[in-house]
């Protein structure tokens, strides 16, 4: 991805209307995730870690609607602002389904946003972050990635994402590089099912080694920003505060089954 714009902070109180997009383009990210970018003329720009809702109409006139993490910054295409989401496809879905195997570029697809002012990172911010992620809640925390290094900020960063296999890390490329060229920045992953070859350890939950080996001291008043299942968020806050960090200082945002 070209990032030719930074993200902004959108105007106070600005109405939540309904707008168009459409494709412009698709990344296969792993077997069950896919990145889509959509063309969204007029949007308003977003901080990293806020959200979007998408809608889909029928031709019978049922709607459905769904959030979803934008994925990183604000991009200048020739056709006017574009956006990234990456969508992770959910079993009996209404709309990831379509997202991911139907959608087509071009197509026409209602987005409304941005959505949400807490669980975000401001690039001025100076505190050490810890990013802890669990299956696609990595985007949200991604779009703190691209923000920081796109913002040349030197904060220093740990990730740590948690998946079910390998196969099933989202931005594994992406993630591998920016590892290895982004300074200031610590990678590091728990397996639940499946470890890679030569993988220290057997596969298993994250847990209070995890989050105290691969976190900050709560000394030093990092920012820790906490997203994935429920569960696994639930999970992760509370260890955090166990440690010692401030609750106001875990930022959590959770997914889960929509009824």
């Amino acid at each position: 991805m070209t990032e030719r714009a930074a993200a902004v902070r959108p105007p106070a109180r600005a109405p939540l209307t309904w707008q168009v997009a459409r494709l412009v383009e698709r990344r296969v990210e792993t077997p069950t995730a896919h990145t889509i970018v959509l063309e969204v003329p007029g949007w308003p720009g977003h901080l990293p870690g806020q959200h979007l809702d998408v809608r889909l109409t029928a031709p019978d006139g049922y709607q459905a609607a769904r959030s979803y993490s934008i994925a990183g910054p604000v991009v200048d295409g020739p056709g006017g602002p574009r956006i990234e989401l990456t969508v992770q496809r959910v079993p009996d879905g209404e709309v990831s389904p379509y997202l991911i195997d139907v959608y087509g570029e071009g197509d026409p697809v209602e987005v409304r946003g941005p959505v949400g002012g807490w669980f975000v990172w401001r690039p001025e911010e100076t505190a050490p972050v810890l990013l802890v992620g669990g299956g696609s809640g990595i985007v949200p925390l991604m779009a703190m990635l691209r923000a920081r290094r796109a913002a040349g900020s030197r904060v220093p960063f740990r990730l740590l994402y948690s998946v079910r296999t390998p196969d099933d890390v989202i931005y594994a490329d992406e993630l591998r590089r920016r590892g290895r060229d982004d300074l200031g920045l610590d990678v590091a992953y728990v397996y639940t099912r499946r470890a890679p070859d030569g993988w220290r350890g057997d596969p298993h939950r994250i847990g209070l080694a995890d989050v105290n080996n691969h976190g900050w001291p709560p000394g030093l008043e990092p920012v820790n920003y906490v997203c994935g299942p429920t569960g696994f968020v639930e999970t992760v806050a509370d260890l955090l505060v166990g440690l010692g960090h401030q609750t106001r200082r875990v930022k959590t945002e959770r997914f889960g089954p929509t009824g």
